[in-house]
């Protein structure tokens, strides 16, 4: 018989990250709750030989702040053998634990390959995007520190070459998430790192009750995000021409010097300053260009709009994605997109603190998004949580995007005798101590209808859902390339755990892997995939610097519901083109390279 533990567990009544009082109670109805069925997920870690512990810095009595919002997590190819690897980051400082890198071996399990990498830094780490940023066909790493950020280049032969210096990526701020785009369709990609505070470790901070805890963020100035401009091809008297007929789309490029261009003023971006943590890139207006989305803590958020000539425009509060649906700035942290309903346009998913309610944010028409949580049944209720890393993903392969979402607190719960205990065990490579319990919260899992309502499961998945912790990164990814999505979770202080998606009964699938030849072979990120069969459109994109602090599985996975084969498939490349390519048999993976279907 399946255990239930009660909802009021979730509940842990406490100040917000912003210090601000609970918000007024939204009109609706919680979140509805399944009767508890058949799980959709069984905790892999161990069986998959991942053993991971994070290092989370400083003594606990000390409430460095850094230590509550790091670390992430990446799930990518980095050897080309067509299996999923996995990077994870340590937050100890540059005397504490090093970030470990491990990849999938033939049998499915994972082996620490981080000594001698390049990878295994030490430092206050923070988040990772995984992008090709010389166009050799190799994805290249990002990750971004508590004052820095890093760039490693992959040498092709399990070797990662630190080259930031040389690189011109300089990154003073706190930085959080990262995302590699192409801004300006030149073929190269560039990356925008969004900063957070300015913080003071000096200054000391007390929650409500008059104990010490984490500061807020509006106890220090924000800071602005950075754009990097990949100068590519435009780099002089380098002898780095555009790859062309002569070359070959697989010629080695890894040995030309890699360079960005700081345009963080130039763009625009430089003008506001935030508490920036999650970021998404995708084309917000329907122009076919890149536009640029940051998850503000306790501020209003930005939507950066691309003007094509290098420039952007904050559009957020006319486009709806500034505040809710009571005119009010929320805390965001994570970030993540999708088509909730169906209707061919992308809907926008930010979470918040316990103390609030994530936020769905539906398109429609084009370029406008409204709040629409309540409508969609998303109103957290009794599962309140201060979420982080979220997914929008067909975990059960019906048609219809679901949703997760990884929780825990940045300030101490506020216990009375009618709540629940502190969690103190649980964790099976070290119990929650008396500092961490106070931070720990149960994650969530919601399953859409297909109409764009969900309804809470988490009841149904204790695997992922009943061990409160205080979990940070939430990647996703096909790991043993079955057409299912698993999970990858990491926490403060805790294991990083990985899960595999047992949904049953399921629908059909496809994984669709989109590669521009005329780069280097490499994912066309930014390219939105769309698969038809009869009148049904899935959508799709990719993007993989989604969630919070993670780089997730770049190739784009449709749930197909009863549809054994699809009619035709569709991509918007990321210089605005389009190309058709033929349907087939469902349930395979599938490589389509640009150049290769009809243009239309």
């Amino acid at each position: 018989m399946m255990r239930l533990w009660p909802y009021s567990l979730f509940l842990g009544l406490g100040i917000s990250a912003g210090g601000c009082s609970a918000p007024p109670a939204e009109s609706g109805s919680a979140a509805e709750v399944e009767t508890p069925g058949l799980p959709w997920f069984q905790d892999w870690t161990t069986e998959k030989g991942l053993h991971f512990q994070h290092d989370a810095g400083p003594a606990p009595g000390q409430y460095f702040m850094p230590q509550m919002i790091g670390s992430g997590a990446a799930l990518f190819d980095f050897n080309g053998d067509g299996r999923l690897d996995i990077y994870l980051l340590q937050n100890g400082g540059p005397q504490g634990a090093r970030n470990r890198l491990y990849q999938q071996i033939s049998d499915g399990r994972f082996q620490d390959v981080s000594t001698g990498s390049g990878l295994d830094i030490a430092g206050y780490n923070m988040g990772v995007a995984i992008g090709d940023v010389n166009n050799d066909g190799r994805p290249d790493v990002v990750v971004t520190q508590y004052s820095g950020v890093k760039l490693f280049l992959n040498q092709g032969n399990g070797r990662f070459q630190d080259v930031t210096d040389e690189a011109g990526l300089h990154n003073p701020s706190w930085g959080a998430s990262a995302a590699f785009l192409d801004f300006d369709r030149d073929g190269w990609l560039d990356l925008v790192v969004v900063n957070y505070v300015d913080y003071d470790p000096s200054v000391p901070c007390t929650g409500l009750s008059g104990i010490p805890d984490y500061c807020p963020p509006r106890t220090f100035p924000g800071s602005v995000p950075r754009l990097f401009r990949n100068l590519g091809a435009r780099r002089t008297g380098e002898g780095n021409p555009p790859v062309g007929k002569d070359q070959g789309v697989n010629t080695p490029r890894s040995s030309a010097p890699v360079r960005f261009e700081d345009v963080t003023a130039a763009s625009g971006l430089g003008r506001l300053a935030g508490p920036g943590l999650g970021v998404l890139c995708a084309d917000f207006d329907g122009d076919g260009w890149p536009d640029i989305f940051i998850a503000n803590d306790g501020e209003a958020n930005r939507l950066w709009i691309n003007q094509h000539d290098g420039q952007f425009k904050e559009e957020s509060i006319s486009r709806g994605v500034a505040y809710n649906a009571m005119g009010q700035a929320e805390a965001g942290m994570g970030v993540t997109l999708g088509d909730v309903d169906g209707d061919g346009l992308f809907d926008l998913y930010v979470t918040h603190l316990t103390e609030e309610n994530n936020r769905l944010w539906k398109q429609g028409p084009r370029g406008l998004f409204r709040d629409q949580t309540v409508q969609a049944g998303l109103v957290q209720g009794h599962g309140h949580g201060t979420g982080f890393g979220t997914v929008l993903g067909d975990f059960n392969r019906d048609g219809a995007l679901d949703l997760a979402i990884v929780n825990g607190r940045v300030s101490k719960a506020v216990r009375t005798l009618s709540s629940s205990p502190p969690h103190s065990g649980g964790n099976e490579e070290g119990a929650l101590g008396p500092h961490w319990s106070f931070y720990a919260e149960r994650n969530q899992l919601f399953r859409n209808d297909g109409a764009g309502h969900f309804r809470d499961i988490s009841f149904a998945n204790p695997a992922l859902c009943a061990r409160p912790n205080i979990a940070r990164g939430l990647a996703y990814g096909d790991i043993d390339n079955d057409g299912k999505l698993d999970l990858l979770v990491t926490t403060v202080a805790g294991p990083a755990r990985l899960y595999h998606n047992i949904a049953s009964p399921d629908g059909h699938w496809l994984c669709i892997r989109a590669v521009d030849p005329e780069h280097g072979e490499r994912d066309a990120v930014g390219a939105e995939v769309r698969v038809h069969a009869g009148p049904r459109r899935w959508l799709r994109w990719i993007n993989p610097a989604t969630s919070f602090l993670c780089s997730n599985d770049p190739r784009a996975h449709f749930g197909l519901g009863p549809n054994v084969q699809v009619d035709a498939i569709t991509i918007l490349w990321p210089d605005g083109s389009r190309e058709r390519f033929p349907g087939g048999q469902a349930d395979h993976q599938l490589t389509l390279y640009k150049g290769k279907g009809v243009k239309y």
